[in-house]
């Protein structure tokens, strides 16, 4: 068997992150945090996994999954978006916002889409009220976004972003 292979198999190396903790079921959160950071998200068979390591039950780890919102159990976009839903945000058009990302994407909120490019999501307040409304693309803040052709824009962008440069650099014919 090749080491190369073995290195690169998430499992394994969520395991070998498990090993080097002294204090294994006290770190649940901090496992949970690597495994999704391997993995992406957190599928029931990879709860069942890490509550087998632990020697927990997995109840208590889907416990945890699922009342920490950062944790998800659903495959993630690229990019992950999000549309602030404070208050500055809400007043000056967030669910306008909202609903206009919805229809370029093509999916609701909560989702992402079919080539798992985007996902899309919302916040209660990011802190750029000055900014409202306000879209969030993977840290990256976006303000003042009343035009659906402003939102096009950006999301071309990190369309392009995603082509293959194979893609690109073919000759046109």
């Amino acid at each position: 068997m090749c080491d190369n292979a073995s290195i690169k198999d998430p499992y394994r190396q969520l395991d070998e992150y498990i090993d080097t903790l002294p204090y294994k079921k006290e770190n649940l959160i901090g496992i949970l945090h690597q495994a999704q950071e391997l993995f992406g998200y957190l599928p029931d068979k990879l709860q069942w996994h890490i509550a087998q390591k632990l020697d927990i039950p997995s109840a208590k780890v889907y416990g945890v999954v699922s009342f920490y919102s950062f944790f998800t159990m659903k495959p993630r976009g690229k990019h992950v978006i999000n549309v602030c839903m404070g208050t500055a945000c809400f007043v000056r058009g967030a669910e306008k916002l909202q609903a206009e990302l919805e229809k370029q994407l093509g999916i609701k909120t909560g989702q992402t889409t079919e080539d798992n490019l985007f996902s899309l999501d919302s916040l209660r307040c990011i802190g750029a009220c000055g900014l409202a409304p306000v879209m969030m693309i993977d840290g990256k803040v976006y303000g003042r976004l009343h035009e659906p052709e402003e939102i096009r824009q950006i999301l071309e962008k990190y369309r392009l972003e995603a082509v293959p440069e194979t893609q690109s650099a073919m000759p046109e014919t």
